[in-house]
């Protein structure tokens, strides 16, 4: 049985990780929950998996789920606690085994980073934890002797790809994408978009955040550059490759010309079951892969458009500089996808702020060696205050 602390709970990621929870009550018990504000829900999972301790940024929302659970449920003994550092109680808990990261953003690196130090094991589902801290959280990984398993559909599909295989034997990894909700349309198109659009996915269902990356096509570029860190090749060694049927979730090429590919339905389901199972696999809890659908009658695969998105580009780009300019260009995304979502800036100054505050810290570069947390920390808070400074108009 895994004992599982779960960050972000109540987030789509959570949600269905605490599904194959509840799916599979033999084989997890849920130790430790954390989220930011979602009281209602937070409460709801409490009650079902009663974890020694759960956790919430917001303090003003973590009292009124300490009033509800004490007037409602006072048989039900959770520890409750807050703050911006709740997060990294969860994740080094004793009780612990494996920590499911399924926050969202930069937040998500820190609890982790504490997390492989006290030694548990980490299903990663938060990729900007890779993309801003991969220079230090993989010798940490290597150091502690702990497993680190891609819950990323596209990541875990190429894990999945690896199994077996010889380092020495991959030519390059193939990344897949649904080529959001825009593929196919020009520049000028994207500077009409509206927050309604943009959160109109065709094909996943996913979180505000996570859903803008796809429609800038950012979401591949922190991809690239998280793959890039978990299986130990240069950006240049990976290729996005737009796959709309979203039937194919990532490939390999083997240095024989070999390609593996990993199939199945757009679901994180399966790959967070692959990751809390490994090295076994679980039973199968979704309706089995059918050959004959509509959607495998006709598998394309294009290049990606890099003259209309261009912020995949820059994240190649920030991949080959490393040292601190992944962070820069994550922190600056985040703020500017926040903007967008409350109707602060258009959707291509999403890609304007990146691109200038990147500039602002291209002669900044430190060497991958001289990476730690704090350096990290200092320049995410750096970065996000620049890019709220970036002038649109």
């Amino acid at each position: 049985m895994r004992n599982i602390s779960l960050l972000g709970s109540t987030g789509s990621i959570g949600t269905q990780t605490l599904e194959v929870a509840r799916q599979n009550p033999d084989d997890f018990c849920i130790v430790g929950l954390s989220c930011r504000s979602n009281v209602d829900l937070l409460f709801e999972q409490i009650k079902e998996f009663k974890p020694r301790i759960a956790a919430m940024t917001d303090e003003a929302s973590a009292m009124m789920l300490k009033e509800r659970l004490e007037t409602e449920a006072p048989e039900i003994m959770t520890e409750i606690i807050s703050g911006e550092d709740s997060p990294e109680v969860i994740a080094t808990i004793d009780e612990a085994d494996t920590v499911l990261g399924a926050m969202v953003g930069f937040a998500g690196l820190k609890p982790t980073y504490e997390a492989i130090k006290k030694g548990k094991d980490i299903a990663l589902a938060n990729k900007e934890t890779l993309v801003a801290g991969g220079d230090i959280v993989m010798p940490l990984v290597k150091e502690k002797g702990v497993e680190l398993l891609p819950v990323d559909s596209e990541h875990c599909a190429i894990w999945q790809c690896l199994w077996g295989e010889k380092k020495e034997d991959l030519d390059r990894i193939l990344i897949t994408a649904s080529g959001g909700p825009f593929r196919g349309k020009s520049r000028e198109e994207l500077e009409n978009v509206t927050v309604e659009n943009a959160l109109n996915h065709p094909t996943w269902k996913m979180g505000g955040k996570i859903t803008i990356d796809s429609s800038t096509m950012m979401n591949k570029g922190l991809e690239v550059i998280e793959a890039s860190h978990l299986f130990g090749v240069d950006v240049d060694r990976i290729d996005v490759v737009v796959h709309p049927q979203s039937v194919i979730h990532s490939m390999i090429r083997m240095r024989d010309g070999s390609v593996l590919a990993q199939m199945g339905k757009p679901s994180m389901i399966l790959p967070i079951m692959v990751a809390l199972y490994y090295p076994e696999r679980g039973p199968r809890l979704l309706e089995e892969f059918d050959p004959f659908c509509e959607a495998c009658s006709n598998l394309t695969f294009e290049k990606c458009d890099t003259d209309v998105f261009r912020l995949l580009p820059l994240a190649y780009e920030a991949g080959r500089k490393k040292g601190i300019m992944p962070a820069v260009m994550n922190a600056a995304n985040e703020i500017a996808v926040g903007r967008f979502l409350k109707g602060e800036i258009g959707f291509t100054d999403i890609e304007r702020t990146v691109y200038e505050v990147c500039d602002l810290f291209d002669g900044k570069n430190v060497k991958r060696e001289e990476m730690n947390l704090e350096l990290i920390l200092e320049v995410d808070k750096e970065a996000r205050a620049r890019a709220l400074e970036v002038n649109l108009k």
